[in-house]
């Protein structure tokens, strides 16, 4: 069985994790999240490892990435990366993936390179303004992945936004259709539903 692969991407904190959530419940289907492929960074002190520039695509180990992206695509079961923000390093384990009817791969960087896109039967960018994106990710990571406000600014200012306008936000020219992040996820969700009924 060769799973119905839905990319979607678009800028931090523009809601691809929330919205693919909602589908995954309503589709009954697993998410692929490309956070998981964070590169191993445990050869670095903690304080090197602060300063890496996360928001490129060189961030990725895009070898593992690609390899377990085909895999999925001809139905194929990969045991994923596990990666602990909060150190910046890869944990020793990894999680069992078993692919289903519908497969959603969600990340930053989902349709940056044509490797991946040439795989995705749906291709899906969710856009939000930069001052509601540092909102939420200013509350994602001070309760989630053990920042600061201050640090979440920086590292905003600094790698996000740039990383943004130069790799991610050229993607939107490859998606089949743009969703508009500040709206609720439900009607986002049933847009793509309404969008992939007639593949499935």
């Amino acid at each position: 069985m060769r799973p119905h692969l839905i990319g979607i991407t678009g800028p931090s904190c523009a809601g691809k994790g929330e919205v693919s959530a909602w589908l995954s419940a309503h589709l009954v289907c697993p998410i692929l999240e490309l956070d998981c492929y964070y590169r191993d960074q445990s050869h670095l002190t903690f304080e090197e490892r602060c300063g890496v520039n996360y928001d490129t695509p060189d961030a990725l180990d895009t070898e593992l990435l690609f390899r377990q992206l085909r895999l999925l695509a001809e139905g194929k079961e990969i045991y994923r990366p596990v990666y602990a923000f909060e150190r910046h390093t890869r944990d020793v384990h990894t999680v069992h993936f078993q692919p289903a009817h519908v497969v959603i791969v969600e990340g930053l960087f989902t349709l940056y390179w044509r490797e991946l896109r040439d795989l995705f039967s749906t291709k899906i960018f969710l856009d939000a303004p930069d001052d509601v994106c540092l909102r939420r990710r200013i509350e994602r990571d001070t309760h989630e992945r053990g920042r600061t406000e201050e640090e979440v600014r920086q590292r905003y200012s600094g790698h996000v936004r740039p990383a943004s306008v130069r790799f991610i936000r050229p993607t939107l020219k490859s998606a089949d259709f743009v969703l508009d992040g500040t709206l609720p996820i439900a009607e986002n969700g049933k847009k793509v539903l309404a969008a992939i009924a007639p593949h499935l």
